[in-house]
């Protein structure tokens, strides 16, 4: 028992309840954004991800667990990604692409309303640290959001940038296009852990950031 208690008093739970918080960040931005891919594709004619009961926000459907794992570590991971069949869509090339980006628009459109819960917040006559670790909340789950959309456009395969600018590709270079998702996951797991590119991608999600909180809050 001696041990046990020693053992609990070094534990941090400060740290053990911010992992908590990053956690729950973690998913909901992931559950959202893979939602709503699968209800992007199946407004569009595709049934695959409803019959694959991918249209939850239940995170256990759409969490890959070493992808989470390296989001809360190295703030880069992923999810499972939506099953898409492109054979139900009338026009193939930008029903992938409306699907591809359905994902990227859901994660900015989650964070305006977390920061809209923020601003609340902000404005209110009410701090206890309850409502300050609330305010932390929001505004760092809106930031991982906003990384997590931002980081997706960026048009390599398989982030759905690439589906996006794939669309305007003549047939025969979107086949082989589409074709290099196999590796591509290598290529952007490679460029992230060698840090290529790190400084114009956070430019690019501060930059964005910094206007949805100018536009909802200190507005």
């Amino acid at each position: 028992m001696h041990y046990l208690s020693n053992l609990w008093n070094e534990l941090d739970i400060s740290a053990i309840g911010a992992l908590a918080l990053r956690l729950v960040s973690v998913f909901l931005c992931l559950s959202v954004h893979e939602t709503c891919h699968g209800l992007a594709a199946y407004a569009l004619g595709d049934p695959t991800a409803k019959r694959q009961h991918r249209l939850s926000l239940n995170p256990l459907h759409h969490i890959d667990w070493f992808g989470l794992a390296a989001m809360v570590l190295c703030g880069f991971g992923w999810a499972k990604p939506v099953p898409v069949d492109a054979r139900y869509f009338k026009r193939p090339k930008s029903g992938m692409a409306l699907t591809a980006l359905a994902g990227p628009v859901s994660n900015l459109l989650l964070a305006a309303l977390l920061l809209f819960g923020a601003r609340f917040i902000y404005y209110g006559d009410t701090y206890t640290p309850a409502v300050a670790l609330l305010f932390d909340f929001l505004l760092s789950t809106a930031a991982l959001s906003i990384g997590l959309g931002v980081f997706n456009l960026v048009p390599l395969p398989p982030l759905d940038g690439s589906k996006v600018a794939a669309a305007v590709l003549p047939d025969a270079m979107y086949i082989r296009w589409m074709r290099f998702e196999q590796v591509g996951m290598l290529l952007v797991f490679a460029l992230v852990m060698l840090g290529i590119g790190d400084g114009a991608l956070s430019k690019a999600i501060n930059t964005v950031y910094a206007f949805f909180v100018d536009l909802i809050i200190l507005r």
